[in-house]
């Protein structure tokens, strides 16, 4: 019974340095410069050594236009980097409510998690995003959802000392369903 490991060829420095400049250009908004890499077969949803898409690190960073791209190339909007975030969360996060709305018209889950228990709900309602929270919640995001602690958005709010979004989400509770 062979044991070995196969062996790994080593990446040479030029194809390093080429990943190394696709993930910038989706962090400094190189949409044009992508969308031609995708013409000639670059994935859409190459991720980096953190589990970042090119369409997590183009939402975190506000590129709008690149984020269009690479969704119009195939990106997941519901593709998760390795703590679980979502680029919804991402954009939650950041407060970027142009990136959420085209998150979502691209078919960004609402109440998504990736592989962690977070929706953006309640990303955006710990870091007291009033706007963010209105539009997830517009676009039918559940307010009475808990995360892998038993927390609701609104809690969490309130544990991070957030301002607003606690009474916020009180009003936009759900009616019982059973009533």
């Amino acid at each position: 019974m062979d044991t070995e490991t196969p062996h790994k060829p080593e990446l040479d420095a030029e194809t390093l340095a080429f990943a190394g400049r696709v993930f910038q250009y989706a962090r400094l908004g190189h949409a044009e410069e992508l969308s031609e890499l995708f013409g000639q077969g670059l994935p859409a949803n190459l991720c980096n050594d953190k589990g970042d898409s090119l369409l997590m690190l183009a939402a975190y960073n506000g590129q709008a236009e690149t984020a269009r791209v690479i969704l119009e190339h195939g990106g997941d909007p519901e593709l998760a980097n390795v703590r679980g975030q979502t680029p919804l969360a991402g954009a939650a996060f950041k407060g970027d409510m142009a990136i959420a709305a085209l998150l979502l018209a691209h078919g960004a889950a609402v109440d998504g998690t990736g592989s962690g228990t977070r929706t953006a709900l309640m990303t955006a309602a710990m870091f007291n995003r009033t706007d963010m929270v209105d539009l997830l919640l517009a676009h039918g995001a559940d307010p009475d959802l808990r995360d892998g602690t038993g927390l609701t958005a609104a809690e969490m709010a309130q544990s991070m000392g957030a301002a607003d979004t606690p009474l916020q989400l009180a009003k936009a509770k759900r009616p019982d369903a059973s009533a």
